[in-house]
């Protein structure tokens, strides 16, 4: 493994990736809030908003299995740039969205374009994280420390996009909002383009698709956890929540719709910026600079179950209908992100020390497939659990899913 000193302009090249996906994620988020809460007050059901994002995340299923091999064939910079490019043509497709369409067309078109955006997604997540595991120094959990502060920010920048997007819809209009980030984002990759530093890889024309495919099996039950991971989360995000708050935030009028926007807005931004915060301060919470792996490993399993039992909590809650049951949800859902965000940065550290610099393309590619695959299956669920059982089965399924995850994180094996 090459040391910090060789990396490529490691600071540099590590801030300029750093700002392209901060770019992404701000746009990222505030495109899910235009889309969620402007398509639920154009009377959409849960299952049918579920229907909007399904694309999003299975072109992220099948972007995360290839972007690797993308990567490892192509050079990092080339998927970094694709990605944020193909946001910018999501952006621009999705303004021409016409009112009058019919709902089967609106539906159709707009889950194209979600899956545009999946795409555009992942392989600006998939060239931000192999970066780092290129440019990382060694030593003293330098590797740790780099992808959390990388994952926290993103996270953080995401969750001002989430009270963007709800902000816009509230002042500016759907189209009008779609617009502008598409031409701010346009501005940024022409910044990112002019100011990459050189040196990250650039592709080998060897590169095999069928490398994708881990034969360690640790990385196949981490990407396993990961799945079930975020699976768990994605199942009351996306759909049960928003929605649920709206219906007991909003009284049907033009004024009330917009303070529902949002508080929605509000606390959606909140949670993800305080998940990406804590994230950041994951290697300091878990002691990593002094922890090896296997320790590492042990406690992905112990806060894995913990993580397990709060949505268990907060189902039982709501389904008992408790006195202050919206400030109960508030405060709990706060400490699930909070146990969340410590799970993901476990796992997102663990894949990098688990594969190997000629591999981290495909081996990362392939656990944010899993992460994809999680997500999918969370976003349906979530339409699906809500609309057959209220919140109540949303968070009773999300116990379900973390359950499952850390029966897979407690397989991992590694040597002292």
């Amino acid at each position: 493994m090459t040391s910090a000193t060789s990396r490529p302009e490691g600071l540099a090249a590590y801030i300029t990736v750093t700002a392209a996906y901060w770019a992404f994620m701000l746009t990222d988020g505030a495109l899910r809030m235009l889309v969620l809460l402007h398509f639920h007050t154009l009377g959409f059901s849960a299952v049918q908003l579920a229907y909007l994002f399904l694309l999003y995340e299975v072109m992220g299923v099948v972007t995360n299995l290839s972007a690797g091999w993308l990567a490892a064939r192509f050079g990092l910079t080339s998927t970094l740039y694709a990605g944020l490019g193909i946001q910018i043509i999501a952006l621009v497709a999705l303004a021409q969205l016409d009112p009058n369409w019919g709902l089967t067309a609106s539906v159709i078109f707009v889950m194209i374009v979600q899956g545009l955006s999946g795409i555009a997604k992942d392989l600006s997540k998939m060239s931000a994280k192999s970066a780092v595991k290129l440019l990382a120094p060694e030593g003293e959990g330098g590797l740790f420390k780099w992808v959390a502060i990388l994952t926290g920010s993103k996270n953080a920048v995401k969750g001002v996009g989430f009270l963007l997007g709800a902000v816009l819809l509230a002042v500016w209009g759907f189209t009008t909002s779609v617009w502008v980030m598409a031409a701010v984002l346009a501005v940024i990759l022409i910044g990112v383009v002019a100011f990459m530093p050189s040196g990250l890889p650039q592709g080998k024309i060897s590169a095999k698709f069928s490398h994708v495919f881990s034969k360690d099996r640790n990385i196949n039950r981490l990407s396993l956890a990961r799945m079930f991971l975020f699976g768990a989360r994605d199942v009351w995000f996306v759909v049960g929540i928003p929605i649920y708050f709206y219906a007991v935030l909003s009284d049907g009028s033009e004024e009330g719709n917009r303070a529902a926007f949002f508080m929605i807005g509000t606390f959606m931004a909140v949670w993800i910026i305080l998940y990406g915060f804590v994230q950041g301060m994951a290697p300091k919470l878990l002691k990593a600079a002094t922890s090896t792996t296997p320790e590492i490993v042990h406690k992905a399993v112990v806060w894995c179950a913990a993580l397990t039992l709060i949505p268990l909590v907060l189902s039982i809650a709501v389904w008992l209908d408790l006195p202050h049951l919206t400030a109960i949800l508030v405060a709990g859902l706060l400490v699930f992100g909070f146990v969340f965000a410590v799970n993901s940065s476990v796992h997102s550290y663990l894949i990098l020390a688990f594969t190997t610099g000629e591999r981290v393309t495909m081996d990362v590619g392939f656990y944010y497939m899993s992460n994809a695959a999680g997500r999918l299956i969370g976003t349906l669920l979530s339409g699906l659990s809500y609309q057959a059982g209220g919140l109540p089965l949303c968070l009773f399924t999300a116990a379900l899913m973390a359950g499952a995850s850390t029966l897979a994180a407690n397989r991992l094996r590694t040597e002292t």
